[in-house]
């Protein structure tokens, strides 16, 4: 019976990841420590590694479209993926199970979903629509960050709030590149965000994963779950209000952050 649970619960997350593009871990980690009582070390590391093989797949077909921006991908993991791997020496020092440990992952995890929350509902009141393309001579200069340290300060932050929590590669990371690079056409920061997030998610997965932290049963039934659930949110997306959908997933996320911080 746990099991149809899981392949429901990873179908409800693909469905909204694909009605509005908010991250998975947002949603699918508190699932998974509310509803089904996973450890918090087990749900972020399982979490990780669900993320990355739901967005490789995104990745594959924006590049083939050719709206990834490589360079800003490069940018943002030079300090995301340094960030990601020192996140992953301390874990490994002190032990993900570690008492002290789970709290701070649970109330780093609860402030993560207060940020995107805020970000979400943002997006959905006052959310303004950027460009859908530009002359070839304005997207290269779009693509120039507002500083040359942005991109890696941030990438920085985002690594370590993805690696403890899972949470901050979806909302809060187009966030991050809307900040950073004001100029640039949304379907160029979507694109941006979905590719840089695989290598993000993938290397701080393997690293839960080498430390204990992945329940590979449990990735196997999400996964099953919210592929197809992905496949029809994003075939839904032009029949359902987003507004409407992002406002209420916002709330949804904001009583999960309270809840986690009040652990």
């Amino acid at each position: 019976m746990h099991d149809v649970a899981f392949i429901f619960a990873g179908f409800f997350v693909g469905l909204v990841v694909g009605l509005t593009g908010v991250g998975g871990g947002s949603l699918m980690t508190p699932i998974l420590i509310f509803f089904f009582g996973v450890k918090p070390h087990l749900a972020v590391g399982t979490d990780l590694l669900f993320a990355a093989f739901t967005k490789l797949s995104g990745t594959v077909r924006l590049a083939r479209q050719r709206v990834v921006n490589w360079r800003i991908v490069f940018h943002l993991s030079a300090g995301s993926i340094p960030a990601a791997l020192i996140t992953l020496y301390f874990l490994h020092r002190v032990g993900p199970a570690n008492p002290a440990v789970q709290s701070l992952m649970t109330s780093t995890l609860g402030a993560a979903l207060l940020l995107t929350a805020a970000a979400t509902l943002y997006k959905a009141v006052r959310g303004k629509a950027l460009p859908a393309a530009l002359a070839a001579g304005q997207e290269a200069a779009a693509a120039r960050p507002r500083h040359w340290s942005l991109p890696l300060l941030l990438g920085a932050l985002v690594g370590t709030l993805v690696t403890l929590t899972s949470v901050g590669a979806g909302a809060i990371g187009v966030s991050v590149l809307l900040f950073v690079y004001p100029l640039l056409p949304l379907p160029r920061i979507v694109a941006a965000d979905i590719a840089y997030a695989v290598p993000l998610t993938l290397v701080a997965g393997l690293g839960h994963a080498s430390l204990g932290s992945v329940d590979w049963s449990l990735l196997a039934l999400l996964l099953a779950g919210s592929l197809p659930g992905i496949w029809l949110g994003s075939h839904l997306i032009h029949r359902i209000n987003e507004r409407v959908v992002r406002s209420l997933l916002s709330v949804l996320l904001a009583w999960a952050g309270i809840k986690l911080i009040a652990i």
